[in-house]
């Protein structure tokens, strides 16, 4: 089974990485190739910094886009997007002017806006997850996060609360995506990357 961890330029890749081998992934693949990505069992795409500069860098990549929608979309591979790899899966972000996304799932990124003044932007720090709908590689627990932007849109499979609810896992087919940070959850992140590796969607 090979994993590819798609390095774009805008994730937190050795962190990761570490977590993902740590969590059993033995076939790993750090790679800005389309066609290596177009070939892996597995995708996992990391992202770190604004909505609209990671959008770009991830089609700056030649093949990208194409080799992920092919894959994921046409072909069914397991996907997991973290952070802002999660967000790029919803139709654009509204970070810095209005970015398109790759448009897996319904939704849009937007500013969190807390309903009270002592819940800070940005959202910083352990925090619970509350499933939404029965999934199985969302369990209860705490996870770390660190964002302040917020997807809002369909195919919401977990939730937090910031003064409000926050958007935790988004998902459909063969794909999920997560606001925290698997690889900074310690317990709770490394048991969702086992169950990913070990997921037949």
């Amino acid at each position: 089974m090979t994993l590819a961890l798609i390095d774009y330029g805008a994730g937190n890749l050795h962190s990761v990485e570490n977590a993902l081998r740590t969590a059993g992934c033995v076939d790993l693949v750090v790679t800005a190739d389309a066609d290596v990505v177009a070939k892996a069992d597995r995708i996992v795409l990391p992202g770190v910094g604004a909505y609209g500069a990671c959008a770009a860098a991830l089609r700056a990549v030649p093949g990208m886009v194409e080799a992920l929608n092919r894959r994921v979309r046409d072909e069914g591979t397991p996907f997991l997007g973290i952070c802002v790899g999660m967000q790029l899966m919803a139709d654009a972000g509204e970070e810095m002017g209005t970015h398109a996304g790759l448009g897996w799932v319904s939704g849009r990124v937007r500013r969190l806006e807390p309903g009270t003044m002592e819940a800070k932007v940005p959202h910083m720090g352990w925090n619970d997850v509350v499933p939404s709908v029965a999934h199985p590689l969302i369990e209860p627990g705490e996870a770390y996060f660190l964002h302040s932007f917020a997807f809002e849109g369909a195919d919401v499979l977990a939730t937090t609360d910031h003064a409000g609810p926050v958007t935790a896992a988004i998902g459909r087919d063969t794909m999920i995506g997560v606001q925290f940070h698997p690889e900074k959850s310690q317990r709770y992140g490394l048991a969702l990357l086992e169950r990913f590796l070990e997921w037949r969607p």
